[in-house]
């Protein structure tokens, strides 16, 4: 039975807590389809008060994660998990690549990661030389990487064998290679009419050669128009492109 192997470095444990007994989530780890351990930033503190943080050299505002309280809770993480491989260790940060399906896959496949948290003025740089990698959500800036540690977590989860009830629920989606890295087709289901809009008609036919080339066609116009940076990609490789057909609305 494949099981993904998750830690998480956080400041704020409880902040995970109750997303990881809930969803699709809470259903893999009671599964024992995924394993999630919490790694309490606070515990590898220094001195009496537990400080994981300190004032940047050279000036600065705020306050900088230290990188001996940081890497002691990656090990710790990494011991807790007890991982048949070495985990991946990865810093959630501003500054890390864009994360996306190809890296969620990625993750899952290797069987076993941990997320490191960021907060207040992020990592000591020195803290980069013990991480295979840097991961972001996007361009912008939260208080912290517990948000982004969520995402990432249910993103690698639902990909486990076992965790969704369909396993063409988590093939055949947005970014898929399944859909050609492309946005997913329309999806509709009952009432047949809804305030004068209805079902195309092709998908009601039972003729599959004629779905499949629909929803081909409609996930390549819909990607035109949403995200033309993957159609261009896409359309670059003609032997990607769908089979060309009548619409038939």
């Amino acid at each position: 039975m494949t099981v993904l192997r998750v830690g998480v470095v956080t400041l704020f444990p409880s902040l995970l807590e109750a997303f990881a007994s809930t969803s699709i989530v809470g259903r893999a780890i009671e599964a024992e389809r995924l394993r999630l351990h919490l790694e309490d930033l606070r515990v590898h503190g220094i001195g009496r008060y537990k400080s994981v943080d300190d004032t940047p050299y050279g000036g600065g505002s705020g306050m900088v994660l230290r990188a001996d309280c940081v890497v002691a809770a990656l090990d710790a993480a990494a011991a807790a998990l007890a991982a048949p491989v070495v985990p991946c260790r990865v810093l959630l940060t501003p500054q890390g690549e864009r994360f996306t399906q190809n890296i969620a896959e990625e993750l899952t496949g290797h069987g076993a990661f941990i997320l490191a948290c960021g907060r207040y003025e992020g990592f000591d740089e020195r803290v980069r030389s013990f991480v295979d990698r840097e991961i972001s959500l996007g361009d912008f800036v939260m208080a912290g990487g517990e948000v982004a540690a969520m995402a990432v977590v249910e993103a690698t989860a639902r990909l486990v064998p076992g965790v969704l009830g369909n396993v063409d629920s988590a093939r055949v989606e947005s970014f898929s290679a399944a859909n050609r890295g492309l946005l997913e087709f329309p999806q509709f289901t009952r009432p047949l009419e809804f305030r004068g809009l209805s079902v195309p008609d092709v998908l009601r036919g039972g003729n599959h050669a004629e779905i499949d080339a629909w929803r081909a066609e409609r996930a390549l116009e819909r990607t035109r128009l949403r995200r033309p940076d993957l159609a261009r990609a896409i359309e670059e490789n003609p032997a990607s492109n769908p089979p060309r057909r009548r619409d038939r609305r």
